[in-house]
């Protein structure tokens, strides 16, 4: 009976034993080359070969290109992916993989290239059942293709690579990832470093980091598009970075936030194409991505900062005669004209009417909407007696609109210009007295020979008006 327990007890001793079978490994198709780790969101690149999406995007940004693999496209492996989770579900294999977080794929691809070159066997990439296909060790005599060291980097030591290139390359790496987390970490630190640190502006202002930082803007998360676009401001304070910026594509992003963006990111987006528009080569080309319909609509309805910014912006494109063009056929005359009489930013409006008055089309739409009126009316009642910057303003846009001929001098004299352009000339300020003295000069110009002019006949008619509208937007 003893003797029977105890080999039942034994038996029981052995049966564990048996039971403990090593795991088996996962399939070789199902590891990543580079990272030599099982696949949590493997993608296919453009050579064919599959690898773990966060290796491939660091890959990109240090500028590493294995031999014969071509990243210009990636594609979500979602066969390969599923695959994966059923051999693990299957084989009760934990834990079950995940994303790798750029950090890690940064560091890896790394060591790479600061290394001698290591062999990464990539069939396991081409054949889903080759035996062949498992990741070879870092030994030199190991068969199969070797990773190539960019001309750019040294194979020696990392020691060798300065701080603020390393330091480039980790921002971009986490703005190219395609997890939030990453997104948010790489704009966040580069709002903090473009914000306190502005010798780095131009240095970290590459047409990689703009391509990487460009399709953030217009994120769907709002800490991500809210810094992305407070750092693109940062990045255009500087001369340097401003044409740099607009030709890399990222106004039209920056319009589509200024539309329908989260509001704080509408405000810096206003910020930021004030500042782009400060320098002359980006005007035009400003105006005709499509900023000034948004720009005006931002002046009508954003916040207090959106529509000093967007105010400032208008300012500046209006120096170009095509966005003035362009801003007359959006109807922007009356909207400015009814802000300076409701006393709404009038010093920062009255800079665009300035501008436009020195155009013809200006002129004709500002002549029709009661410009003349309303400037006289507001120097008769000293609106601009504590802002001497937008009195000046005032007159030079009537001046501009002096060069309308024979209507500005009607609708002057019935608003009884004269008397206080008279006033102004000998009161007013050094410029002042020089615009009003302008305008006087023009007034007076030939006056004899123009008193048989009937001005009341000239107010009433619509003749002048028409063929000044027809000429700017044709018939019909």
């Amino acid at each position: 009976m003893g003797t029977s327990k105890q080999k039942w007890r034994f038996s029981l001793l052995k049966s564990p034993s048996k039971l403990s079978s090593p795991p088996s490994p996962p399939p070789p198709e199902f590891i990543c080359p580079i990272s030599n780790n099982l696949m949590a969101d493997p993608v296919i690149v453009s050579s064919g070969q599959t690898f773990e999406r966060s290796c491939v995007l660091a890959c990109i940004s240090l500028s590493f290109k294995p031999n014969s693999v071509d990243f210009n496209t990636i594609i979500p492996n979602l066969a390969l992916k599923s695959a994966i989770l059923n051999w693990c579900h299957t084989n009760s294999y934990t834990p079950f993989p995940q994303p790798l977080d750029i950090q890690t794929a940064l560091s890896i691809v790394k060591s790479k290239i600061n290394n001698d070159p290591v062999v990464v066997r990539l069939s396991s990439c081409l054949s889903s059942t080759s035996e062949d296909s498992i990741v070879a060790g870092a030994s030199a005599g190991t068969s199969g293709e070797c990773f190539v060291v960019p001309y750019v980097y040294s194979s020696s030591s990392s020691s060798e690579i300065d701080n603020p290139a390393q330091e480039d390359d980790e921002i971009c790496c986490m703005l190219r990832s395609g997890l939030m987390s990453d997104q948010e970490n790489g704009v966040v630190t580069l709002r903090n470093i473009t914000r306190t640190r502005q010798e780095s502006r131009v240095g970290l202002c590459s047409t990689r980091l703009l391509s990487g930082l460009r399709h953030l803007i217009v994120s769907r998360y709002l800490s991500v598009q809210v810094n992305a676009v407070a750092a693109l401001v940062n990045l255009s304070l500087e001369n340097d970075n401003k044409v740099k910026i607009v030709r890399s594509g990222i106004v039209p992003p920056l319009i589509e936030v200024l539309r329908g963006g989260f509001p704080e990111a509408q405000d810096h987006a206003a910020g930021a194409l004030f500042s782009l528009a400060l320098d002359d080569q980006n005007k035009t080309a400003i105006g005709v991505l499509g900023a000034l319909p948004p720009l005006l609509h931002a002046l009508r309805a954003g916040s207090d900062r959106c529509r000093h910014d967007s105010a400032l912006a208008l300012y500046h494109l209006s120096l170009v005669q095509s966005n003035r063009s362009k801003l007359v056929k959006l109807g922007s005359v009356q909207l400015f004209l009814n802000m300076v009489k409701s006393g709404h930013m009038t010093g920062r409006v009255m800079l665009v009417l300035c501008n436009l008055a020195g155009s013809a089309e200006g002129q004709a739409a500002m002549l029709d909407g009661g410009a003349v009126e309303c400037l006289l009316g507001l120097l008769s009642r000293g609106e601009f007696d504590s802002d001497q910057s937008t009195r000046e303003c005032c007159l030079g846009a009537l001046y501009g609109l002096s060069q309308g001929g024979l209507r500005f001098k009607g609708l002057a004299k019935e608003a009884g210009a004269e008397e206080l352009l008279v006033k102004e000339e000998e009161m007013g300020t050094v410029r002042c007295k020089e615009k009003a003295k302008k305008i006087l000069e023009v007034m007076r110009q030939k006056y004899e020979e123009e008193e048989t002019v009937d001005w009341e006949a000239l107010l009433k008619t619509d003749e002048v008006t028409r063929s000044r509208f027809e000429l700017v937007y044709g018939k019909g």
